[in-house]
């Protein structure tokens, strides 16, 4: 299926809402649960701590290994040793426990929290052992139950680390987990039932699974809400472009106003439009230069062509009347010629042979050839040709491109002027320079002497044979070959043509 932008946009950003919703709630539930446990740990640990100090300050009170109430009596009277971890005669032995630790301070919220776990029996279970694993001690809550004890666990080949060990165990149907330290007074085992934590992590699981699925559709309907919201602008232009056509180009796209891609497009687009009404501005007028160009020779060919068929003609009659046919179809030619050039240049499919082309020698021949008729028109020819200038180029088409610049020079000169042609070079460019003394061209109209069919002063010019495509044409072949033509013109002070192609070698010597 082919789905709209919208479309495309509302999908991938819920995707992207999902996939980053999935990762935070599994990096979360992970977190919170290793959190807990890790903090669960802690405790076991520090109040395993504790009692261990606790344990060796009694110890080292009564100077003797600590031993169960039924294994000592004095007389009839058992003697409890382990009296001190009672609730009540436990606060009055140590106060508020503190770990034992060289690496931390005492921190009295944390001595209040332990006070807390040990004096409170409902919370841990503890269990106390002497060094060679006989069970001295249990709390109240344990009752008849019983603790895994450190032998147990490095007989299965636990490894205590820092004479800790944590692990999980059931006991009457509950889930605990185990703190186990040894030392070398006692071991403690503690365990504390995990039930909470699992419930916990059940809620938070479970709001997780719930939440994310509304989340996704509130994705859903924002992604679709900023998609629309956002391609709104392009709506509009897409209306707008629908209602220009090729007789309304004068249009122009809204542009949104914002500096973003959106505003940057329309300007593009409008600025494409700009170049396509200015490309069927010229197609118009060149169908039109065109149909009057050639609606010339063809009423010329049919008044010769009836006027020879209504009446009978003489021989010579009959042979000026072919003359004038024969001339206005070279005139045809001429432009369906020069059209056929243009348009294979632009569809490029006009190739051109490169290869060395001596230019002072081509600028030499050209002027000779033009030279017949110069001295028609009592015209002086004055050349200055710098020898050995050689560029890469098409020979036919140069000698095209220069002929129809020297042409028009003799063509618009007076009778007993004056055209200097010269051929210079640097180190890069040659230059051909052709300057008449004629009429000149007015100022606003030099911008269009280069485009098809046009001819300056039409009056005159139709008195002057010309297709009116020469000087495009010229200006293809010049830029094919790289190189660029410009003109200078006032009028009745005459024109300057100056043609700049790439040098192909340093100038040879003389």
């Amino acid at each position: 299926m082919r789905l709209t932008l919208r479309a495309r946009l509302t999908i991938l950003y819920s995707a992207v809402v999902a996939v980053t919703l999935t990762v935070f709630a599994t990096v979360a539930y992970f977190t919170v649960s290793s959190e807990l446990y890790q903090n669960l740990d802690a405790s076991l640990g520090r109040v395993g701590t504790s009692l261990l100090a606790v344990i060796d300050k009694q110890q080292q009170a009564v100077k003797r290994p600590l031993e169960p109430a039924q294994r000592k009596s004095r007389g009839d009277e058992a003697v409890d040793e382990f009296a001190f971890l009672r609730r009540g005669s436990m606060r009055d032995f140590i106060g508020p426990v503190i770990p034992i630790d060289s690496a931390e301070r005492p921190d009295p919220v944390w001595s209040a929290v332990y006070e807390h776990m040990l004096f409170n029996s409902s919370t841990y279970l503890i269990q106390v052992a002497d060094a060679k694993g006989r069970i001295v001690w249990q709390s109240d809550n344990l009752t008849t139950d019983t603790l895994p004890g450190v032998k147990l666990f490095q007989n299965t080949g636990a490894s205590f680390v820092d004479g800790r060990f944590y692990s999980y165990y059931t006991m009457s149907g509950n889930r605990f987990r185990l703190a186990l330290l040894k030392s070398s007074v006692a071991n403690v085992t503690i365990a504390y039932p995990i039930g909470e934590i699992d419930a916990t992590l059940r809620r938070l699981f479970s709001l997780l699974l719930w939440s994310m699925p509304a989340a996704f559709l509130v994705s859903i309907g924002a992604g679709w809400f900023l998609a629309q919201r956002s391609l709104r602008p392009i709506d509009k232009i897409t209306r707008s472009a629908r209602r220009i056509t090729a007789q309304n180009l004068g249009q122009r796209l809204p542009v949104p106003e914002t500096n973003d891609e959106i505003a940057r497009l329309t300007s593009t687009l409008n600025d494409m439009i700009a170049r396509l009404e200015t490309s069927f501005d010229r197609i118009r007028q060149f169908t039109s230069d065109a149909s009057h160009e050639l609606k010339t020779p063809l009423a010329i060919l049919m008044g010769e062509l009836e006027i020879a068929l209504r009446r009978e003609r003489s021989a010579i009659e009959d042979h000026e009347t072919l003359t004038s046919c024969l001339e206005e179809v070279e005139r045809l030619t001429k432009v369906v010629q020069g059209l056929l050039d243009l348009s294979r240049a632009d569809t490029g499919q006009l190739a051109l042979d490169f290869s060395p082309v001596r230019l002072s020698r081509l600028a030499a021949d050209v002027s000779d050839d033009v030279a017949i008729l110069a001295d028609r028109k009592h015209i002086t020819f004055v050349n200055t040709i710098q020898p050995g200038i050689e560029v890469e180029g098409d020979s036919v088409r140069l000698h095209q491109a220069l002929l129809n610049i020297i042409e028009n020079a003799v063509k618009y000169t007076q009778h007993g002027g004056r055209i200097d042609i010269s051929v210079t070079a640097d180190s890069h460019v040659a230059s051909i320079q052709v300057v008449d003394n004629g009429p000149g061209i007015p100022h606003d109209q030099l911008p269009y002497i280069f485009d098809r069919f046009y001819r300056v002063d039409r009056a005159r010019s139709q008195r002057i044979a010309g297709t009116g495509l020469g000087l495009a044409i010229t200006r293809w072949i010049v830029e094919a070959h790289g190189g660029s033509i410009e003109v200078q013109s006032q009028e009745r002070q005459g024109t300057t043509f100056t043609i700049s192609l790439p040098l192909r070698q340093a100038i040879a010597p003389a």
